[in-house]
């Protein structure tokens, strides 16, 4: 059974960093999409970054524009883990994060439409102007 488990949500000041983690187990296949989406309270869910996993290591990485220059989505794949860095945070980032993650190799797509079948329980971002 595939297990995504978010950590690193927190509170922080516009301008400030963070640091998110999905940690993945039960994964049986060999490359995968992960992506982080987030929701904010009264919005739609809506994309921040995802990754493409290869069988080899290498991985391929697509971000929503509004984030693209100060996120970065990263992996580890011998701790089948992914990490969103979060930098020059802005109150509008607030919102719920969810690691979310499929075996689909079309990973921009999936950013884009948010049709993941696998999804962790989300950690909630704050970010203070």
């Amino acid at each position: 059974q595939v297990q995504l488990v978010e950590s690193g949500g927190g509170s922080v000041q516009a301008g400030g960093s963070l640091r998110l983690s999905c940690a993945a187990s039960g994964w049986p296949f060999s490359s995968r999409c992960m992506g982080w989406f987030r929701q904010a309270p009264g919005k739609e869910r809506e994309g921040v970054a995802s990754i493409y996993i290869l069988a080899s290591g290498d991985s391929i990485a697509y971000y929503a524009d509004s984030v693209r220059g100060r996120f970065t989505i990263s992996q580890d794949k011998a701790k089948r883990a992914v990490y969103l860095q979060m930098n020059s945070l802005k109150p509008e980032d607030t919102a719920t994060y969810y690691c979310a993650a499929d075996v689909d190799t079309r990973c921009g797509d999936r950013l884009r439409s948010g049709n993941m079948d696998y999804w962790g329980k989300g950690t909630l971002v704050t970010i203070s102007s």
